[in-house]
């Protein structure tokens, strides 16, 4: 299983509802997608500007094919990534 932990930062102010409504999108496709066991998406409650994705693919080959996929091609990469900056944590389960 991998696990991935991934902290974005919206950069405009202006365009934290929209990022809001892209992410939640993007959630529900990528949970559809095979090999998704959790796709979560939460916001900050201290700073709206910060958002989490909380990930779990059952392989690698599962992770890689989302990349490919609907929810990764039209709306992550082209429509989240330009609004935001990214910090991947890929990580491992302690417990």
């Amino acid at each position: 299983m991998l696990h991935l932990n991934i902290i974005l930062t919206v950069t405009q102010p202006d365009d934290i509802g929209k990022v809001r409504e892209l992410l939640a999108e993007q959630a529900r496709l990528s949970r559809l997608e095979p090999g998704c066991a959790a796709f979560r998406v939460t916001q900050s409650n201290n700073d709206p500007a910060l958002f989490f994705l909380y990930e779990e693919w059952t392989d690698q080959a599962k992770l890689d094919d989302h990349r490919q996929a609907t929810a990764y091609t039209t709306i992550y990469a082209p429509q989240v990534l330009p609004l935001v900056t990214r910090v991947p944590h890929p990580s491992s389960l302690v417990g």
